[in-house]
């Protein structure tokens, strides 16, 4: 009779509360394989469905707050190791977030700030920002916008992302690591992506080679990897250089359907079955 070897064994559990991309390109699915792909389980808590294609967002439903929390509370079982938080639609759904996240005190927190598509769709508004900012932004272990993500959450006018990072933290935050995937930094080389981790105690940058094309995903691959490399225990550091080389494998083996942007592959490594193939099992 056969027997489960994992049987036993704790996998780095990762809760995830973000919106389906029904591409797959980000979104809960995205974050789901960037977890599972770097070992981790992920529970998934809807916090929008959406109406989009891989190069915009068309309309944003935002789920039922009261049903979010009813889902964390039904996943209770569970040893959550780290969180990952993406799309906030509205205020009753960040309201449920700070919620379900306060469940959870010493769980490491990461967040990706999705203020806006890359087809240029809003997904949110000032309101929303200055709420996010006094409710969530405290509880945030590490938040990873792009540049002009950071922009949007900062109240600094000066053109310094340090500015801006260390204002952010001010309010709470623990680190913020900036992305420079959007538009490089002040001489960083076009050909060049830089990333930027700001910490109280520390600083740190990586560059990579910048990879041809447009990416729909990527934001969402580097945050629940990196989620998936904190609750597995590694360090900030550590967490942050290895999910960003797993974002840029993910992109560099990308698949582009159509003429649309590319999406991220997170199980580039799994081999392809050939048409006409099938799994066999001996029983």
């Amino acid at each position: 009779m056969a027997t489960s070897v994992h049987r036993h064994r704790q996998l780095p559990v990762v809760l995830v509360l973000a919106g389906h991309d029904p591409t797959g390109g980000a979104g809960l699915v995205a974050d789901a394989e960037a977890i599972a792909a770097c070992g981790g389980w992920a529970l998934t808590i809807p916090t929008a469905l959406t109406v989009q294609d891989c190069r915009n967002v068309h309309a944003v439903m935002p789920c039922d707050p009261d049903a979010m929390r009813a889902m964390a509370t039904a996943l209770a079982t569970f040893e959550v190791a780290a969180i990952k938080v993406g799309l906030v639609p509205d205020m009753a759904t960040l309201d449920a977030i700070t919620d379900i996240v306060r469940r959870f005190p010493g769980v490491p927190l990461v967040v990706d700030p999705v203020l806006k598509a890359g087809g240029g769709c809003e997904l949110s508004t000032a309101e929303l920002v200055d709420a996010f900012r006094e409710r969530l932004l405290p509880l945030v272990d590490i938040l990873t916008p792009n540049r002009q993500e950071l922009m949007r959450l900062s109240s600094v006018t000066v053109d310094d992302d340090t500015e801006r990072a260390v204002e952010l933290m001010t309010l709470g935050c623990q680190a913020v690591l900036v992305t420079g995937t959007d538009e490089p930094a002040r001489g960083v080389a076009a050909n060049r992506v830089a990333h930027t981790l700001h910490a109280p105690d520390l600083s740190r940058q990586w560059s990579w080679e910048r990879l041809d094309g447009q990416y729909h995903g990527s934001g969402c691959t580097l945050a629940a990897s990196l989620a998936a490399r904190l609750a597995a225990g590694e360090t900030l550091v550590t967490a942050c250089e290895q999910a960003q080389a797993f974002t840029w494998q993910a992109l560099a083996h990308g698949w582009q359907p159509g003429d649309q942007q590319a999406l991220p592959r997170r199980l580039w490594q799994l081999p392809e079955i050939p048409p006409g193939d099938s799994y066999r099992v001996d029983r």
